[in-house]
């Protein structure tokens, strides 16, 4: 089985669909700048940097992209522009492939950890309690038990959010009093989640960046508490960043990577925007697994993200 056929048939039209305003807006910029050429050239190669800037891939990876097509030009001495698409695609999942990026086929667990701990970070409003809840049916349907922690007290909104997806997916919750200690939330959840043999373990953090000093403490003590329990969590450390708002996301991912160790990211409301291209920015810049992608309001539609795949559906 190839490299671009190893989703289910309906994870992958469900994959296209989602990106189906990355793809045309992809589509209509790249074909204007190949009317009237016959092979890629200087001219080509300008304009498509420029597209792929403007589709928020970012400056560093898209000239790493123009490079590596820049070479490819130089070796075979003559490229139609009619495999442009082609060549592109090659170039973006080589670049890709050269990241920590997993491609992972289910949402399972490493095995010999249990808990497994996964502490989510990410600003107010990015989709973070929605991405959470998700996760909790996702873990649940592939067979695990799974347990929530509400450890953003600062918004009365976000426990209050975070209750209502624990309710829907039908996954216990710990909660505390709104402007209790996170850390103490946490604390609560992890020693719950050990005496009931509960397989993963979901926690919620404030989503705030006015203050980095108080952002960088609270997640600190987050991890120390927990860490009382299990020395080696949180086994996972998942940013969820807004797709929609390009370049601004990659902004975000910045100032949290600045001040908690961040392995993972989670990328949301694909669907609703043309700057998908801020999935490969941020898979080549940061180094970071982008592990999940928000395709869609439907529960199956926050996927694993597969590098070969995306980026076949971005080219179909």
């Amino acid at each position: 089985m190839g490299l671009f056929n190893i989703f289910s048939r309906e994870k992958k039209e469900n994959l296209e669909k989602g990106l189906e305003k990355t793809k045309t807006s992809l589509f209509s910029k790249i074909s204007k700048a190949v009317v009237g050429k016959s092979r890629v050239d200087d001219d080509v190669l300008d304009n498509l940097e420029e597209i792929l800037v403007s589709s928020d891939v970012g400056v560093e990876t898209t000239l790493r992209i123009i490079d590596r097509i820049q070479k490819r030009t130089a070796k075979d001495k003559y490229l139609g522009t009619s495999e442009l698409n082609r060549i592109l695609k090659e170039e973006i999942v080589a670049l890709l492939q050269e990241n920590k990026s997993e491609d992972l086929m289910e949402f399972s667990l490493p095995s010999g950890i249990k808990p497994y701990v996964i502490m989510v970070v990410g600003v107010n409003g990015v989709g973070k309690t929605t991405t959470i809840g998700k996760l909790a049916w996702q873990f649940k349907k592939s067979g695990n038990s799974v347990l929530l922690g509400a450890a953003d007290t600062f918004r009365a909104a976000a426990v209050d959010q975070l209750k209502i997806w624990s309710e829907r997916v039908d996954v216990p919750i710990v909660m505390q009093p709104m402007g209790s200690d996170p850390a103490s939330v946490a604390f609560d959840t992890v020693k719950s989640a050990i005496a009931r043999n509960t397989n993963v373990v979901i926690i919620d953090t404030a989503g705030r960046l006015h203050n980095k000093i108080n952002l960088m403490n609270e997640l600190s003590k987050i991890r120390k508490v927990i860490q009382k329990l299990i020395p080696d969590a949180p086994h996972e450390t998942l940013l969820i960043l807004d797709a929609s708002t390009g370049q601004n996301a990659i902004e975000q991912a910045k100032q949290f990577i600045a001040v908690t160790d961040v392995n993972a990211i989670a990328l949301t409301k694909l669907d609703g925007t043309a700057k998908g291209g801020v999935v490969l920015g941020i898979s080549d810049q940061f180094k970071i697994p982008v592990k999940y992608i928000g395709i869609g309001e439907k529960m199956e539609d926050l996927q694993l993200f597969n590098r070969f795949e995306f980026v076949d559906s971005l080219f179909t």
